[in-house]
């Protein structure tokens, strides 16, 4: 099997766990987030889905939370996507996003230090 159909398979079931998640009526899973990937096996056993949550004092309970429904998400996963094998999900927390916010937070801070360095210099502009 192409790397470029397991891609695709990918990005088929990343997209549908999202939509099958903002379905779903759990209290414990709310805020702000986003299903960043889904990595699918070759033999379609298994997906690793990456979940970023932005709130840190929600993330470890929306993680434990669908990591219960597993098997709930697998079942409505197999009813939308047509696929031989509906794959065993694991979740995992993703947290690139959170790690560029606070990326562009630290630049955001560090721009106009950087500036007043410069006019303290005498540089010209």
């Amino acid at each position: 099997m192409s790397s470029f159909r397991i891609d695709r398979i990918s990005e088929e079931v990343r997209h549908a766990i999202d939509a099958i998640i903002r379905d779903m009526n759990d209290p414990r899973i709310s805020g702000t987030y986003a299903v960043t990937r889904a990595d699918v096996t070759r033999d379609l056993r298994w997906a690793k889905v990456y979940v970023s949550v932005l709130e840190d004092d929600k993330a470890d309970d929306m993680i434990k939370a669908l990591k219960k429904a597993a098997g709930f998400i697998r079942h409505e996963l197999g009813a939308r996507v047509d696929l031989r094998y509906t794959p065993e999900l694991l979740f995992e927390r993703d947290r690139n996003i959170a790690y560029g916010a606070h990326i562009a937070q630290v630049l955001k801070e560090v721009a106009p230090a950087r500036e007043e360095e410069e006019h303290d210099d005498g540089a010209e502009p």
